[in-house]
């Protein structure tokens, strides 16, 4: 099958790659000419202009929009012009699902032109294991787009059928699904993201609680200021993490492939020296806490991962010293010395030498 590829950053250049692979033809564009030159050397045939991607695909075409959320309206609004009626374009990334919703109903309203809105899981390692894909829009436009989906998606792998599916396995065991209408693929990559924020921060949460076990080792150091440790006998635990990660992926409940990751990084680099522990998010899990709040649905865990998030980022910081301020203001409670300097304070709060 014929698709033109817009973007050719880490998962749009390996998802070419993956296609080129499985016998498609790509003509690929990208505002770098690096990104195309390396593409065309595996085969692609390269554009240097929208115009040229679209005088390069037949009628009707398919072209896969693989760019970040903040730039797919102005990409599709570039694109739309050129197009004909029947033809597809898929939007690969992370929008909204409401801003899917909206393009899809302007995009045929005014052109004819069908929009999928196609969750994409796997990351830059999809090359090698394939992509999940969660898919949204049109039944007819997806069903012809489906040799696209089957190459990329993982196929049937070696994980193990589900209970109780018989028959010819469908697409969904193959790793792509029609999710439903319109916003329905990035509705779902939405959600499979907002538990995703909350995977990683149990994990993450448990590693510190045992990275931390050793705190009966050092519970002379504690100041006036911080809860005496009762019993410090039950904290003397110096943990490998990167061994009990690597325990745990063999026959664990938690087993995963972020528990793999996980194991990889401690494994080179135990005290994890590369990390500054300051945690980004790219709008999913905000989204997801958005819909739920509509919805009337808890989502304790999905929230506390999300603002952790925020923490992490210094975010918190006006709260923190207020909590600190009324401590001080209702008790004279002095603030305890932070690990990073290790200073004393002074009855006035002040840092004392």
């Amino acid at each position: 099958m014929q698709l033109g590829m817009i973007g050719l950053g880490r998962m749009g250049a390996n998802m070419v790659r993956r296609l080129l692979a499985d016998g498609h033809e790509c003509v690929v564009y990208d505002l770098d000419e690096a990104a195309i030159a390396e593409m065309e050397e595996i085969g692609a045939r390269g554009a240097r202009s929208l115009d040229e991607l679209v005088e390069g695909l037949e009628a009707a075409r398919h072209v896969w929009v693989m760019v970040p959320a903040a730039h797919v309206g102005s990409t599709l609004d570039a694109l739309a012009p050129l197009l004909a009626a029947g033809d597809v374009v898929i939007d690969g990334g992370n929008s909204s699902y409401r801003d899917s919703l909206d393009r899809a109903i302007e995009l045929f309203d005014r052109h004819g032109v069908h929009l999928l809105d196609v969750g994409t899981s796997g990351g830059v390692h999809g090359f090698e294991r394939g992509y999940c894909l969660m898919v949204g829009g049109d039944a007819d436009a997806s069903a012809g787009t489906a040799p696209v989906f089957d190459s990329l998606a993982p196929g049937l792998g070696d994980v193990e059928r589900t209970p109780g599916r018989t028959g010819e396995p469908g697409s969904v065991e193959r790793g792509w699904l029609h999710c439903g209408p319109s916003g329905a693929g990035h509705f779902a990559k939405m959600v499979h993201n907002g538990i995703e924020y909350g995977m990683m921060a149990a994990m993450a949460e448990g590693l510190n609680v045992l990275a931390k076990a050793d705190i009966g080792v050092h519970a002379s150091d504690s100041d006036p200021e911080t809860a005496v440790l009762a019993e410090p006998r039950y904290y003397h635990y110096d943990f490998d993490l990167a061994a009990l990660c690597e325990v745990w992926r063999r026959g664990s409940v938690v087993s995963s492939w972020l528990l793999d990751l996980t194991a990889q990084v401690l494994l080179a680099d135990p005290d994890l020296d590369a990390y500054g522990g300051t945690v980004g998010d790219s709008g999913e899990g905000r989204w997801t806490i958005r819909a739920a709040i509509d919805q009337g649905v808890p989502v304790p865990v999905l929230s506390a991962a999300l603002y952790q998030r925020f923490s992490s980022r210094g975010r918190s910081d006006v709260a923190d010293k207020l909590l600190s301020a009324m401590r001080a203001g209702f008790g004279g409670h002095l603030e305890p010395p932070t690990p990073a300097s290790g200073t004393e304070r002074d009855d006035a709060g002040g840092p004392r030498s």
